[in-house]
């Protein structure tokens, strides 16, 4: 089993790659709006939805709408105080990018 160190820089090092996969999927046009810490605070978002909504608990099929998912991102970045300008539109590409990279990794 690992310690706790070591759990907490494998997940560094996932989040790295994440991030660099993110980046790597996003229209230019996109890109140079969000910073790595814009993308690393929706990365966690995504995964507090994950976590709230349900979908992971369930057992059936079950449709994932990256579109509500961004919303939420947006939502709670707001209600945050985070930042109250990300554009659900242009989350959305972050949203999907995040989903591909996690349907490679399982």
């Amino acid at each position: 089993m690992a310690s706790i160190d070591e759990e907490i820089r494998l997940d560094e090092e996932e989040n790295r790659r994440e991030l660099a996969f993110i980046r790597n999927q996003l229209p230019s046009t996109i890109k140079k709006f969000y910073s790595d810490k814009d993308i690393l605070y929706m990365m966690d978002l995504i995964v507090d939805y994950y976590y709230t909504s349900g979908i992971l608990e369930s057992e059936d099929d079950v449709d994932v709408d990256l579109e509500v998912i961004a919303d939420f991102v947006c939502k709670r970045a707001k209600e945050e105080g985070f930042s109250s300008s990300f554009n659900p539109e242009e989350v959305f590409f972050i949203v999907q990018a995040d989903w591909d990279f996690q349907e490679q990794n399982l």
